[in-house]
């Protein structure tokens, strides 16, 4: 199927003029609309209107330009099929013969502040999608471009055999498809926050959960396997989007990341996002085995290490800030399978270097969105907020005859922000900015205080003690007392929090509640 005709019309115009200007160069006609067509003159591109091709001009305030049968007709009549060319051919259709089309940016609008209900509809793309979707339902005579980055692909072929193949006309209009999928998506989610009552008005995202989720993913990468040998995994990341989090971390070495590196590289990033000064966590199977905030990477990285270095080797590693040379000496002593950092120096990146299997990611600037978090059930999905509560000193209560001194306080409020990370049943000893023992996962709440206990490397003295939701009973506190603990965190709410608090001021406990709970399954 030979090129001979393209209707170009474009919302992001990446690329557009040396792609048009190469078309143009193979003999092959441009027809274009608004803004496009007079982008593309500008740049010396001989264009044809689509008013010129229809006959109508543009209406509506633009809202109707190529919805004509003048256009997709050309688009979709079938040149195989004698009947298609004998009605064309009898109301002067054009042949149509590539479409390049992108979308008005809803996403981009419904993410804007202060976004209008009026502004959120008039950025819903009609004639784009409806002319994306002809050309890849024709695809065994149409060519549909719906990305820049088919631009230089697309030409290479032309330029070789002056047409382009059924695979790659196959190809681009499954990715066709895939956008207006994921386009209609987009406005069935945010139309679920438009209330009709007597004004329209958009509803807060904090209101409620929508009552629909529409997500398009599509393979970014294949994995060996999941969890298990025997499972078959892959990544996917949100179709469309510019790469953000681990999806748009820059390996810098090392071998590929499996399911399980993903999954425990997501929990020591967002365990070391946490700290504003300078701070590591190490994690284990989900799970950190140390973590600290210390005035430098190094010192940080020592303390974290201290904490467990047994359960530390072929762990994965999370630093907050540039890993610098110093740390990098440090970590090149032990057997770690990956590195995630904001950045990394030379001499750091050097240091590694003889590791070949050593994975170091650099993660890209920008916070993350804030997306629903996903869990599969058996005929389901579950779904809720992230965990992004942060406490205030207005959420503390000291509920203990004793109040914690400033250290104590500040101990307090850093192990609060490592056990929220911590799986639940969880507790967690701290003292000046580093875990001394922790205990995760377990069925009740006092075993995972021994647990801690048993794999604290350090004297626990004068340490405080965080745990994720109450303690049901007072044998929790005394275990932590029994160990050396000066003052614990919880967040209260157990109908035995009188015995609780009773027991710590009897052991000489300062004791915190928090009003907020951070389990975490």
């Amino acid at each position: 199927m030979a090129i001979e005709r393209a209707l170009i019309s474009v919302y992001d115009k990446t690329g557009l003029v040396d792609f048009a200007r190469q078309l143009a160069g193979l003999g092959i006609e441009i027809v274009s609309t608004g803004g496009t067509a007079r982008l593309l003159r500008e740049a010396g591109i001989r264009v044809r209107d689509v008013a010129e091709l229809t006959g109508w001009p543009e209406m509506l305030g633009g809202r109707v330009k190529t919805l004509h049968p003048k256009v997709h007709g050309g688009i979709l009549f079938r040149r195989g099929n004698a009947g298609d060319r004998e009605e064309t051919a009898k109301h002067s259709i054009s042949p149509i013969d590539m479409v390049v089309v992108n979308l008005y940016p809803f996403s981009a609008t419904a993410s804007k502040a202060g976004v209008t209900a009026e502004e959120l509809i008039e950025n819903i793309d009609i004639g784009g999608p409806t002319m994306v979707r002809s050309a890849a339902k024709n695809f065994e005579s149409v060519a549909v471009i719906t990305s820049s980055d088919d631009y230089a692909k697309v030409i290479e072929e032309l330029k070789a055999k002056r047409e382009l193949s059924l695979g790659t006309r196959l190809e681009l209009a499954r990715k066709a498809f895939a956008q207006t999928a994921r386009y209609d998506g987009e406005i069935a989610t945010q139309l679920e926050r438009l209330s009709a009552n007597h004004d329209l008005h958009l509803a807060s995202e904090a209101e409620t959960l929508p009552f629909r989720l529409h997500y398009a993913l599509e393979r970014q990468q294949s994995m060996r396997y999941g969890e298990n040998p025997h499972q078959r995994a892959a990544l996917y990341v949100p179709a469309g989007r510019p790469r953000s989090g681990f999806a748009g971390a820059r390996q810098h070495q090392g071998k590929e990341l499996s399911y399980n590196n993903l999954v425990d590289l997501d929990a020591a990033w967002s365990l070391v996002r946490e700290f504003s000064a300078p701070a590591v966590a190490i994690i284990k199977h989900n799970n950190p085995c140390g973590v600290a905030e210390q005035a430098s990477l190094a010192e940080a990285y020592r303390r974290a290490l201290a904490c467990d270095p047994v359960s530390a080797y072929g762990s994965v590693i999370a630093f907050n800030r540039t890993l610098d040379a110093e740390t990098a000496d440090e970590v090149a002593q032990l057997f770690v399978e990956c590195i995630v950092a904001p950045g990394y120096d030379d001499a750091a990146r050097n240091k590694f270097a003889p590791k070949k299997n050593l994975r170091l990611l650099e993660m890209p600037g920008g916070e993350p969105a804030q997306e629903l978090e996903l869990k599969r059930i058996l005929g389901g999905v579950l779904a809720q907020e992230q965990d992004s509560h942060k406490l205030t000193e207005s959420e503390l209560r000291v509920v203990t005859d004793r109040a914690p001194n400033e250290a104590e306080r500040r101990d307090l409020l850093f192990a609060w922000k490592v056990c929220k990370h911590v799986k639940s049943n969880a507790i967690v000893f701290a003292r000046d900015g580093q875990t001394l023992g922790i205990g995760a996962g377990q069925m009740s709440r006092v075993d995972s205080v021994k647990i801690a206990v048993m794999k604290a490397q350090m004297p626990l003295a004068g340490s405080a003690v965080a745990s994720d939701a109450f303690f049901p009973f007072a044998d929790g506190v005394e275990e932590a007392a029994k160990a050396g603990a000066k003052a614990v965190i919880q967040p209260g709410g157990s109908v035995r929090d009188a015995d609780v608090i009773a027991t710590a001021n009897r052991l000489g406990l300062a004791m915190l509640f928090t009003g907020a709970r951070h389990f975490r399954h």
